[in-house]
């Protein structure tokens, strides 16, 4: 697996910057454009219990709704042990660290490059 230097459509920056200002953990992109016909990325993140990962998913939606994003549909909300938000042209996976480590979507989806977030890009020290 291979960091790619890509340009980011805004949606999924959105997504990332909306899941670090709820402190998610270990935050990826996998870019799935040549390696997949159903999505073109996965957003990937983890939270260390349920009522965070409801916090992450919650900002996501709201933040990407103000873009003018719907899900297509939300599946494991409840439970927030693996939430995905499928949003046709990518998919945001919110893990516990357990469930994370049980799928291991990284090693699965191993063929994709991961996309390196520049810290600037994702505003990380901005005041």
């Amino acid at each position: 697996m291979s960091n790619t230097l890509t340009i980011l459509p805004p949606e999924i920056l959105a997504a990332y910057r909306a899941a670090d200002s709820k402190k998610a953990l270990d935050l990826k992109v996998l870019d799935l454009q040549e390696v997949s016909s159903f999505t073109d990325y996965f957003f990937i993140c983890s939270g260390t219990n349920p009522r965070q990962n409801h916090a992450i998913s919650d900002e996501i939606g709201e933040q990407l709704a103000q873009l003018g994003y719907k899900p297509v549909s939300t599946e494991g909300y409840e439970s927030a042990n693996w939430i995905l938000m499928d949003y046709g042209d990518f998919l945001i996976h919110i893990f516990s660290e357990e469930a994370r480590s049980f799928y291991d979507l990284e090693r699965l989806w191993g063929m994709a490059p991961t996309v390196s977030v520049p810290a600037a890009e994702v505003g990380i020290g901005a005041a």
